[in-house]
Order: structure tokens, then C-alpha cells, then sequence
């Protein structure tokens, strides 16, 4: 399953990837179902659903699910990605367009969705998003408590959005 966006790439083996397809190949696989924002996944007796978040890729993917801790509801929401990688183009220049088209627009939508997701349990798709580390070491000590912070997620999200628009500015700025 892969979020439309993406499935050409998957599809390709990485071959069509605006920024990597001429270097991180592998091969080829069948999407067996394309997802579109708001679909939902369920595994088990969990229900992920899938939110469009693109820029980082053009199908990047957030997911977000509910669970229980002692008796109480807890969104979980699962970054897929929320950052240019070094080199990403976000504005046409001449003889240089944008990684793709849109990317930009693309970036903004991204932060508009993920500050409106409710979040109590944040986790991302590499363990520095959310501070995976430290919250292993804290949770020795204090329990799962650590891995409820809605704080840091709003923190992360500001953060990464004033890292973007900074990148967005000096590009444009040329």
C-alpha cells in the first residue's frame, strides 16, 4: 500500500524519484493499493489512517491511529516526513526548476495538516523526529508517560516549519 504519489516511484524501483532516481535504485514492486488522504489501513484491531503529507516525497505519508492507555483515548500521529533533504529545489530559477512542481505548495499544505492533527502520542518515521532516545532511556525510570507529549509535537512542527521557510527564502532569494 502506498500513497498515490508515490506509487509511480515504488513502481519504478526509484527510477522516477524527483531527487534520488539516479542513485538509489531497488527493485521494482507491484502497489497492490493506492492510497489517497483519509484512507484508512486496518491491521489487526488497529485502524491506521493515512494523510497526505507531501514535499519530503510527493506521496509522503503521515499516518495517525487511536489508542488506549489505562482506560483514556490517545492520538498517536506517525510523521512520515516534514523536511527538504539537502539539495531539494523549492523554486524554479533559470535553467533550474523546482525538484518538481509545486513543491512548495506542496511543504505548506504538509504543516497545515499536521498542526491540525491531534496529538497526544508523537512518533515519526525516524526515531530523531520525535526524540526516540531519550524518551527509551527516560521511559526506564518514568514509565510510558514520556511518550505523551503533544508539547513536543507542536514544538517540532514550528521548528521544522521555520527551518523550511528559511530554506524557502534563501532560495527564492537566489
Amino acid at each position: 500500500m502506498v500513497m498515490d504519489g508515490d506509487v509511480p516511484v515504488v513502481e519504478s524501483g526509484g527510477a522516477t524519484d524527483f531527487a534520488y532516481g539516479d542513485k538509489d535504485n531497488y527493485l521494482p514492486a507491484k502497489v497492490s493499493r493506492t492510497l489517497h488522504d483519509g484512507d484508512q489501513v486496518k491491521l489487526g484491531g488497529v485502524t491506521l489512517t493515512a494523510h497526505k503529507t507531501p514535499g519530503h516525497t510527493r506521496g509522503c505519508t503521515t499516518w495517525t491511529m487511536v489508542t488506549q492507555q489505562k482506560g483514556v483515548d490517545r492520538n498517536v500521529v506517525i510523521v512520515g516526513g516534514w523536511s527538504p533533504n539537502p539539495g531539494f529545489r523549492l523554486v524554479d530559477k533559470p535553467g533550474q526548476l523546482a525538484s518538481y512542481p509545486g513543491i512548495a505548495a506542496d511543504f505548506a499544505h504538509t504543516f497545515d495538516v499536521l498542526r491540525a492533527l491531534p496529538c497526544d502520542i508523537f512518533l515519526g518515521a525516524h526515531g530523531a523526529y520525535f526524540n526516540m532516545l531519550p524518551k527509551l532511556t527516560r521511559s526506564a525510570t518514568e514509565g510510558p508517560s514520556v511518550w505523551i507529549d503533544p508539547e513536543g509535537y507542536k514544538r517540532s512542527i514550528a521548528e521544522k516549519q521555520k527551518s523550511y521557510e528559511a530554506e524557502l527564502a534563501k532560495q527564492k532569494a537566489g
